[in-house]
């Protein structure tokens, strides 16, 4: 493969967007570390099988919306390589059946290291590794994706969010507590928040193409407001679970990487530039991971 093709392929899987199928992971096993449950080949196999669910759905994504004609021209967004014609559609979907087969192999290897004597623990995984599949892909692809009616919110906060971190706790700990539903809602909350500044940016397209995301649905001014949501109530539960769970300063760690989440949602409140809301995506995600490992290290060193 030439170094050309080599760069497209990297565009179409979107690195950028790779913090956020690690932040999950990193707080459930930094909570997992808390508990002195922490393994490094459990850590290391849940992130790749992570990191590989997201390049399939970025993937998929790209599909998607070329065929959908949901890629217009006018696009403000990272360029797309099947509507760009620099991935054929026929490439895009070997890619797709290739990174799938490697995400169940990273998925079954995890969950035999965790599970190997525990059938029923690990029945219920592949069924929640099967689930997560099927939603990389049909998020933009198939007769009816669910991306184009407003469920995509939802998703990225159940799987970016309770059980990407409840999920990882829970294979190094084989126990849950109520409690965890606090950060694993947080780290949902601002997984989802990333995916709100990018409907935001593209809701005027997304609307013209038939994609009715739930920017679209609310509308410029509630998608802001719906925003701030979203941003804050990842705060407020940070906080609550930081008081009911630690006496240590370490946890507060967090703060350095939560600032900066409100000055960019200040920016998407403010802003109809799509150039400067692309910025603050780039910069939700990057201070979502920070803040999610901060809170992760805090714990570890509490």
């Amino acid at each position: 493969m030439t170094r050309t093709s080599f760069s497209r392929w990297l565009l179409a899987a979107r690195l950028r967007t790779l913090p956020l199928a690690c932040s999950s992971v990193l707080l459930g096993s930094g909570l997992a570390a808390h508990a002195d449950a922490f393994r490094w080949p459990l850590f290391l196999l849940c992130l790749l099988t992570a990191i590989l669910l997201q390049v399939l759905s970025n993937l998929a994504n790209d599909y998607g919306d070329a065929v959908s004609g949901a890629d217009l021209a006018g696009r403000v967004g990272p360029t797309r390589a099947v509507a760009t014609g620099l991935i054929t559609a026929r490439q895009m979907q070997v890619a797709m059946g290739l990174t799938a087969l490697a995400a169940m192999v990273s998925g079954l290897a995890l969950l035999w290291s965790a599970f190997a004597e525990d059938w029923p623990a690990l029945l219920a995984f592949i069924g929640f590794g099967a689930l997560a599949l099927v939603a990389a892909v049909t998020y933009t692809v198939g007769r009816r994706p669910y991306g184009y009616r407003g469920f995509g919110d939802l998703s990225v906060f159940l799987f970016f969010g309770l059980l990407g971190v409840m999920g990882s706790y829970y294979l190094y700990t084989h126990q849950l507590s109520w409690s965890l539903l606090l950060p694993a809602a947080s780290c949902g909350l601002l997984a989802t928040a990333v995916l709100n500044i990018n409907n935001i940016r593209d809701r005027v397209s997304d609307a013209a193409s038939g994609k009715f995301t739930l920017a679209v649905r609310l509308g410029a001014s509630r998608a802001r407001n719906y925003h701030w949501l979203l941003v804050g109530g990842a705060g407020v539960l940070i906080v609550l679970f930081i008081l009911l769970h630690s006496a240590s300063p370490w946890p507060w760690l967090f703060l350095p990487g939560y600032l900066p989440l409100l000055r960019a949602a200040w920016v998407v409140q403010v802003s109809e530039d799509p150039l400067l809301l692309n910025k603050q995506l780039k910069l939700t995600a990057l201070g979502s991971l920070s803040c999610n490992l901060l809170l992760a290290l805090g714990f570890t060193l509490s």
